[in-house]
């Protein structure tokens, strides 16, 4: 209470939506809370009777605010001073005040009680004490990683399993920011282990995250690897790469006919016609998708010319990098980058160009913009600046990303490895929605639980990082509105000092450049780059691996004061969660769950009401003793489980002859639309026709590799045929000299990122334009001649 100026103050005026009401502002030690009461009115029954209104309360908690704006009002002007809240459940309302003074105390007291916390332990969830039937659930205990690994067939007394599970995480001490318990291959030691880990940042090593329960094929995930300029390798890692991707069932699996699967299969064979249930999706979705798939067996060298294609037939094990090629080549300037596929020949890499968390936050900031007006009008959106966001964009490529996975699990029966950077941002959004295609239980809501539990909680999603629980003073703006000459609705209040609306390149670039510049004035430091921290990982010529000091950034430390760094704060999970509405609102009948189970989801991962999501990975939450000391936020949803269930539930029963219970479910990309109940707009606000409705039909795919040979290009919707791998051109630096290696790249970024008319500079002068779009690299072009960067980057 030492932070309040003021606790109540009367006479305010909030306004939302346009309509005005007047009441009292209470200011408790975590809510703000607005009481007033409605007009009495008249009711008609025998007779007419004055009914009194009850006392209304609208409560917005602190810690859900990202944007306030203070405008203090003129001397002598006449007008009324305010105070304009954005939240992030993008709740928007402003309150006027008839006193200056009372403004500015209120402005003051939500700014300490947000900004000036200092220690996540001072937030809500620490003393909130729930009522019954919420009191009498437990949600910390409806996750179990044994429970869950023995659902995926995976238990210490089966001998036929192929996997085990490993403990040489128990104490946290292997990978602090993975789970305890780890499913590898049984022919993996934990020694083996030891040594791969050295080789993956962070020490995230690929591990089991689904097992498929019919073809007994699998989805890891891991960081990505310590390659550098210098090209290391891992005889540890490759062989436990070649051990994951070599488990699979002895036996193939029959491939059916149309008439014997029926017209209602979603296993069919493609190279017979189309059946009349998904004849539609060959003309939209399922064309991009057979591309894509016919674009990774050139790769792989599986379609040979007149060669009929069945399903199943042949295994074309993937490693997807979720990486723009750009950002992953530009990580080998600090020591880490991609793999190089000649060491992994029992797998095919993709680069499914997902963009960074700064380009993600960026477009969540530009939601905001077109919505900023949402408190004083009763206006729509500008379609305008919502068709400029990207976020539809974003969510596309989401999904595209996650059904190419699950084509490949349950159709092709292969192995899939999914990394980005770090392994928890993209690949847990990639791992999670992948799940939720191939498995009914994870569409239940006690399986969404748990894979949240799983892929988000338990493989180290940096929650606290990511959300910015303990605010910032950047959020906080006086607006004055002499010197600036806003209006009431003022200016937008950028939440970045420096945003991050520049292009891949751009970001890529800073990303490698920031390394070496010793007062790290790039806006991007080095621990900020391509999707979380980063860390300064070293390879010794030896292949020793080295980490910063600052490489425990991710975990709970006993530094006394924390902060929220801006520019790591990304809607990563939200994303997660529209993805997932996406997948319901095309599938109404196949999950157990409603839209307002994933709405009210989104609201408490701000409300720092629960302890769920308050730390960034397992270790940090047992050792703050978070199941001790706060609440689970599914003690919410499994004491109100009613409210949350979908009435159009067909049930997980899994029958593949029979429409609708089929076990594969895959989303419609040209379908992606705005979640406007999450947006608190009407449907015909949002999505109605006119700009901004629609995602981009492009293919999230951006490039694909092979051992000895490499093709990278983007995709097009047509039915032209698709280029042949081309043999790489290796570039490789001058031994030692790092910064001149830095050098050389940078022009191949350039040259990678740059618009078919622009001059190209390399370090021996000016080039002429590339002769081809930038996103088609590989295909052809010269190499050679005086100043002349080749066309061809080799992926190491």
């Amino acid at each position: 209470m030492d932070k309040l100026r003021v606790s109540k103050v009367d006479d305010v005026q909030i306004i939302r939506r346009g309509v005005p009401l007047t009441g009292t502002l209470h200011l408790m030690p975590h809510h703000l809370i607005f009481c007033h009461t409605p007009q009495d009115h008249l009711e008609a029954d025998s007779d007419w009777t004055l009914v009194k209104a009850s006392p209304r309360e609208i409560w917005i908690t602190y810690h859900i605010i990202y944007r306030c704006t203070y405008r203090p009002a003129p001397p002598a002007s006449g007008l009324s001073s305010s105070i304009r809240l954005q939240c992030r459940d993008f709740t928007f309302v402003a309150f006027n005040f008839a006193r200056e003074r009372d403004a500015k105390d209120v402005y003051d007291s939500i700014k300490s009680l947000t900004c000036r916390l200092g220690r996540i332990e001072k937030l809500y969830a620490f003393i909130y004490h729930p009522q019954p039937p919420e009191k009498d659930v437990n949600g910390w205990q409806i996750y179990d990683a044994h429970r869950e690994f023995n659902r995926l067939g995976i238990s210490r007394g089966n001998e036929d399993c192929r996997w085990r599970i490993s403990e040489i995480n128990k104490d946290y001490k292997f990978s602090p920011t993975y789970p305890a318990l780890l499913a590898v291959p049984a022919a993996i030691s934990d020694n083996v282990l030891n040594y791969a880990g050295r080789y993956r940042s962070r020490v995230r090593i690929p591990v089991l995250t689904y097992l498929h329960p019919v073809n007994d094929c699998s989805i890891t995930r891991s960081s990505q690897p310590l390659a550098g300029f210098r090209g290391n390798r891992s005889i540890q890692d490759e062989k436990l790469v070649d051990a994951i991707f070599s488990i699979s069932t002895t036996a193939r699996l029959p491939t059916s006919t149309p008439s014997e699967q029926g017209p209602q299969s979603t296993q069919e064979n493609p190279s017979s016609g189309p059946s009349v249930a998904n004849k539609q999706l060959l003309e939209g979705d399922l064309s991009r998708e057979l591309l894509e798939d016919s674009l990774i067996d050139a790769a792989s060298g599986f379609m040979a010319q007149g060669e009929e294609t069945v399903y199943g037939a042949q295994q074309h094990n993937l490693i997807v990098d979720a990486r723009p090629t750009v950002n992953a080549i530009a990580m080998q300037a600090i020591g880490l980058g991609s793999e190089n596929m000649d060491h992994y020949k029992c797998a095919t890499k993709v680069y499914l160009g997902i963009d960074n968390i700064h380009v993600m936050r960026d477009s969540v900031n530009k939601v905001n913009e077109a919505l900023k007006d949402s408190d004083i009008t009763p206006l729509p959106p500008n379609r305008d600046l919502l068709a400029k966001t990207g976020w539809l964009k974003h969510i596309s490529g989401l999904l595209d990303g996650a059904s190419l996975i699950a084509r490949q699990v349950g159709l092709q029966h292969s192995h899939v490895l999914i990394h980005c950077s770090d392994g928890w941002d993209r690949t847990s959004q990639l791992s999670a929605l992948s799940q939720l295609c191939l498995d009914p239980y994870y569409r239940t809501l006690e399986g969404f639980i748990v894979l949240v539990e799983k892929d988000w909680l338990s493989f180290g999603h940096m929650f606290r990082h990511r959300s910015g629980f303990l605010s910032s003073d950047k959020w906080f703006v006086t607006q004055n509105e002499g010197l600036s000459g806003a209006g009431t609705g003022g200016g937008p209040i950028s939440l970045t000092s420096g945003s991050s609306g520049g292009s891949a390149l751009e970001n890529a670039l800073l990303t490698a450049k920031g390394f070496f510049n010793k007062e790290n004035s790039s806006r991007e430091s080095l621990h900020d780059a391509d999707g979380g921290e980063m860390g300064a990982f070293w390879d010794s010529p030896g292949g020793s691996h080295k980490s910063s000091p600052s490489s425990n950034k991710g975990i709970n430390t006993a530094d006394t004061r924390e902060v929220t760094k801006v520019k790591e704060t990304s809607p990563v999970f939200h994303q997660f969660l529209d993805a997932t509405y996406q997948l319901l609102h095309q599938h109404p009948t196949r999950f157990e769950f409603s839209e307002r189970f994933l709405r009210r989801l989104l609201y408490h991962l701000y409300s720092c009401q629960y302890g769920t999501f308050l730390y960034d990975n397992e270790r940090a939450r047992v050792e703050a003793r978070a199941a001790e000391r706060t609440r689970s936020v599914w003690d919410y949803f499994l004491s109100r489980r009613d409210q949350f269930l979908n009435d159009r539930y067909t049930g997980p029963d899994v029958n593949e002859r029979e429409r609708g219970h089929e076990r594969l479910i895959l989303p419609h990309v040209d379908e992606v639309r705005w979640w406007n109940e999450a947006f608190g707009r009407s449907d015909e606000e949002m999505n109605g026709t006119g700009p901004g409705t629609t995602a981009s039909d492009g293919s999230v795919l951006t490039g694909v590799v092979t051992a000895a040979a490499e093709s990278v290009s983007e995709p097009s919707s047509s039915s032209a045929p698709l280029p042949a791998p081309h043999p790489s051109r290796p570039f490789r630096p001058p031994g030692g000299a790092t910064a001149s290696a830095l050098t050389s790249t940078m022009a191949k970024l350039r040259l990678l990122g740059s618009r078919p008319n622009d001059p190209i500079t390399t370090p021996d002068g000016p080039n002429e334009p590339p002769s081809m779009t930038p996103d088609h690299v590989g295909g052809g072009g010269g190499g050679g001649g005086a100043g002349k960067v080749p066309m061809e980057v080799e992926m190491r």
